[in-house]
């Protein structure tokens, strides 16, 4: 694989502890066609126990990507960004600068800490349960809803909803890839171009949007503390 998308454990925060799945930190921007083409390979690799499960963090230039229930009328400008079919769950998803990408490769024939083997909608619901509570550590209250996937934030004095966490997932052989995208401070009007996840009534915000101005690096150490106390 090209020197982005190679991923070599590696890039672990200092001080954060490794147990589990191998915690790898992307540098730089990762094309999505070499994300995808790496994500199918260790999920082969896992499945026939040549490789380790794998949780890796990415950052994309930005692009729109389809899932499998995307409706082409809702990629309102399909000029202005690389359009790529995902092969995941859900609807239209922007990828960009600012916004971490979790890939999460594990083998569900095995429980993982609140997971228990088999379970897809636990699995989706253990997802979400890692963006809430790594949202947590910035004094961020994500919440779910029903009928729609992926976390959202409520301004507490309009009432007004914002989505700030995407979910999408691919089991193969009962190995998982793809994952979550968390809003930390990407270019808000990228997202123009789409209907995402094809909601129409509701806007999408960031943690650098909710005020908590958090780097990078930051959220990484947030995302894997919050993993320790889901999927361990």
């Amino acid at each position: 694989m090209t020197g982005h998308a190679s991923i070599s454990p590696g890039g672990v925060p200092a001080g954060v502890a490794t147990a589990g799945p191998d915690w790898v930190i992307a540098g730089g921007l990762t094309p999505y066609p070499e994300a995808l083409a790496a994500m199918q390979s260790r999920a082969a690799a896992i499945r026939a126990g040549t490789e380790g499960e794998l949780v890796w963090l990415v950052e994309h230039p930005p692009l729109y990507t389809a899932g499998t229930s995307a409706r082409p009328e809702e990629l309102t400008d399909p000029a202005r960004f690389p359009v790529f079919a995902a092969g995941r769950g859900g609807q239209w998803t922007y990828h960009g600068p600012g916004q971490r990408t979790g890939y999460v490769m594990l083998d569900l024939d095995r429980p993982h800490g609140l997971v228990p083997a088999r379970d897809l909608r636990r699995y989706v619901w253990g997802l979400e349960e890692w963006l809430i509570r790594t949202l947590g550590r910035f004094d961020l209250r994500g919440e779910r809803r029903e009928g729609r996937v992926g976390i959202w934030i409520t301004d507490p004095v309009s009432g007004t909803e914002a989505k700030i966490g995407a979910i999408g997932v691919r089991i193969t052989r009962w190995v998982s890839w793809h994952g979550v995208a968390l809003n930390v401070a990407p270019d808000l009007g990228h997202l123009g171009g789409i209907v995402p996840c094809g909601v129409r009534e509701h806007g999408v915000t960031s943690l650098a949007a909710q005020g908590a101005r958090a780097s990078m690096a930051e959220v990484d150490l947030a995302l894997k503390a919050a993993w320790q106390e889901v999927f361990v």
